[in-house]
C-alpha cells in the first residue's frame, strides 16, 4: 500500500517558526562525527529512521518521545524517538526519501500521529547503534498541525509523551548515564523518565548546535543498572 503524507513528504524549511531556525541551520552543515562517535560501517547494517518531532506546547517548544514497553526483549522501558527499520513500502534504502517515509510511517504506527500535520524540515547524517546494528537516519519534523497521539500497541509502547525543550536544557535535569559496560553518555531526567543512549546523545547535540544548551554538571552520574 502506498501512503501519501502530504506536506510531510517533502523536506522544506519554508514557513518554519523562528525558534526552529537554529536547528534547521545546524542540520544543513553538521557532520556525522559532530553528532556521534558511532558512525555507520562502509557496508551492512539495518537501515532505519527516527522522527525528531518538534511542537509548540503550553511551555513552549517541545519534543515528542515514547517509552518502550517494559516487557520487550530489547530496549524495555527505554525512552526514544518514534522510529524503526525501513520497510519495502518506504522505497529503496538508497533513495534519500526512503528514511523520511519510514520515520513518518513508524511515528504513525507507534503513536497514531497524523503525518499530514508534520513538515519535514531537515535530515541529519546517518548514525550507528552498534548493539543493534541499526544505521539510523534522524529526520527533523515541525508539528505544524498537532493531532492526538498515544500508545497504539501497548505490547510495544508503554506511553507517548512530550517534553518541553526548556526542561531538556535545564541543568537540574541533566546527568551522565553509566552503562554496566562502562560506556558513559548524556542523559535527561524528564517527565518521569530517564532518557539515555542514542536518543539522549542526539538531543544533547541538538541542544548544543542550536545554541540552546546551558552549562551543566557533567561530573554527575547515574548508573543505569541501579536506576529507578
Amino acid at each position: 500500500m502506498t501512503s501519501t503524507y502530504g506536506r510531510g513528504a517533502a523536506v522544506t524549511t519554508e514557513g518554519l517558526p523562528e525558534w526552529l531556525e537554529p536547528v534547521a541551520r545546524a542540520a544543513q552543515t553538521i557532520e556525522p562525527h559532530q553528532l556521534s562517535r558511532f558512525l555507520p560501517p562502509a557496508t551492512g547494517g539495518r537501515q532505519s529512521a527516527v522522527l525528531i518531532l518538534f511542537g509548540d506546547g503550553p511551555k513552549g517548544p517541545e519534543l515528542l518521545l515514547l517509552e518502550r514497553a517494559g516487557t520487550l526483549r530489547s530496549h524495555a522501558g527505554q525512552a526514544s524517538f518514534p522510529g524503526g527499520a525501513l520497510d519495502p513500502e518506504d522505497g529503496d534504502p538508497s533513495d534519500d526519501a526512503a528514511p523520511v517515509r519510514a520515520a513518518l510511517r513508524e511515528a504513525r504506527e507507534e503513536t497514531g500521529l497524523d503525518p499530514t500535520g508534520v513538515q519535514v524540515f531537515g535530515v541529519l547524517p546517518r548514525l550507528y547503534i552498534p548493539v543493534s546494528d541499526f544505521v539510523v537516519t534522524p529526520v527533523l519534523g515541525w508539528w505544524h498541525e498537532p493531532s492526538p497521539v498515544g500508545a497504539v500497541d501497548k505490547g510495544e509502547t508503554a506511553r507517548v509523551f512530550t517534553v518541553p525543550v526548556a526542561d531538556l536544557a535545564d541543568p537540574e535535569n541533566r546527568t551522565m548515564a553509566k552503562h554496566p559496560s562502562g560506556h558513559i553518555g548524556p542523559a535527561f531526567g524528564v517527565e518521569g523518565a530517564l532518557v539515555w543512549g542514542f536518543t539522549a546523545g542526539v538531543i544533547d547535540r541538538i541542544l548544543h548546535y542550536a545554541g540552546w544548551e546551558r552549562p551543566w554538571d557533567r561530573a554527575r552520574q547515574v548508573p543505569l543498572d541501579q536506576r529507578a
